[in-house]
C-alpha cells in the first residue's frame, strides 16, 4: 500500500515537472516570436518607408550592436575608446547614403581619432586602440552595406532587393536549425558552437538560395538566376562564418549572449552576427554581377 502511495506521488510529481518545463518552454517560444516578428516588423517598415528611415534603423543598430561588443571587449580586460568607436560606428551608416567617398572619410576620421586617443593615453596598448577600431569597422562599416544596397534603387524595387538579402539571412538561420535538429549528426565547430552541424549547414544554404532564387524568380533588379545561386551560397556561407565569428567573441568572453535587449533572443549582435557578414558580402557580389 505504502509503495503504491509513494510511486503515485513520485508519479505526481514528475508529472508536474514535465508540464512545467513545458510551460516555460512555451513561454519563452512566445516570447522569442513575439519579439522576433516585432524586429522583423520595424525592419521591413523603414526598407519600404525609404532609404532615410533604413539609414536612420542601420545608425542606431550599428550603434547598439557596437555597444554590445566593446562590453564583451570589457570583459575581456581591454580598455577601447567607446565614444570614439561608438560615433564611428554611427556614422557609418549615413555616409553610405552619400558615398563610398563618405565611408572613407570615416574611416580615416576614426583613425586618426583612435591613434590621437593612443598617442596622449599612457595607460592605453595598442590593442586598446585596435579594438576600437574593429568595433566601428565591424558593426558600422559592415551594416552599412544595408544602406548601400537600399539606397541604389529608389521606391519598392529597392525595398524588396534589400529585403531578399537580408531575408536569405533569416531563412539560412531558420532553415539550418531546421535540417540540424532533425538531421544533425556531424558537428561543425564544436568548441565553438556546438550546436551547429554540417547538415545544419546544407540546409541553411539551401534556403539561403531559395530566396534568392526568388529575387530572380520576381525579376527584382534583373538579378539572373546564375547570380541568384552564387549570391545565395556565397552568402549562406559568409553567414555562417559571421554566427561564428561572435560565436568565439562570446566563448573568449565567457558569455552566453552579448545583450538582453531582445528578449528570448539575447542581444542585438546576437541577431546581428550573421547579417553583419552576409550583407556586406551580397554588397559585393551585386555589385560584381552588375545589379548595383
Amino acid at each position: 500500500m505504502e509503495r503504491r502511495r509513494a510511486a503515485r506521488e513520485d508519479a505526481r510529481v514528475i508529472g508536474g515537472l514535465r508540464s512545467q518545463r513545458f510551460r516555460s518552454s512555451a513561454e519563452k517560444f512566445i516570447t522569442r516570436s513575439t519579439y522576433g516578428l516585432l524586429y522583423a516588423a520595424i525592419i521591413l517598415v523603414c526598407l519600404f518607408w525609404g532609404r532615410v528611415p533604413t539609414m536612420f534603423l542601420v545608425s542606431a543598430m550599428s550603434w547598439l550592436c557596437g555597444s554590445e561588443f566593446y562590453r564583451m571587449a570589457r570583459l575581456g580586460g581591454r580598455m577601447p575608446n567607446e565614444f570614439i568607436g561608438l560615433a564611428a560606428a554611427a556614422l557609418y551608416p549615413l555616409a553610405a547614403l552619400v558615398s563610398v567617398e563618405g565611408q572613407t572619410g570615416v574611416t580615416l576620421l576614426l583613425m586618426l581619432a583612435a591613434g590621437t586617443w593612443y598617442v596622449l593615453t599612457p595607460r592605453a596598448s595598442i590593442s586598446d586602440a585596435a579594438i576600437t577600431v574593429f568595433g566601428a569597422a565591424y558593426t558600422g562599416l559592415l551594416f552599412s552595406s544595408v544602406v548601400v544596397i537600399r539606397a541604389s534603387y529608389l521606391g519598392t524595387e529597392g525595398a524588396l532587393l534589400t529585403l531578399g538579402v537580408m531575408g536569405s539571412v533569416w531563412v539560412n538561420d531558420a532553415t539550418a536549425y531546421i535540417f540540424g535538429s532533425q538531421f544533425g549528426k556531424h558537428k561543425m565547430a564544436p568548441r565553438i558552437s556546438p550546436n551547429k552541424s554540417w547538415e545544419g549547414f546544407v540546409g541553411g544554404l539551401l534556403g539561403s538560395c531559395l530566396t534568392w532564387i526568388a529575387l530572380y524568380a520576381l525579376k527584382v533588379c534583373g538579378i539572373s538566376l546564375l547570380l541568384a545561386l552564387i549570391g545565395g551560397l556565397i552568402c549562406g556561407v559568409s553567414g555562417v562564418i559571421g554566427d561564428l565569428f561572435e560565436s568565439r567573441l562570446k566563448r573568449a568572453v565567457g558569455v552566453k549572449d552579448s545583450g538582453n535587449l531582445i528578449p528570448g533572443h539575447g542581444g542585438l549582435l546576437d541577431r546581428s552576427d550573421s547579417m553583419l557578414f552576409a550583407t556586406m558580402t551580397a554588397y559585393f557580389v551585386l555589385h560584381i554581377g552588375g545589379i548595383l
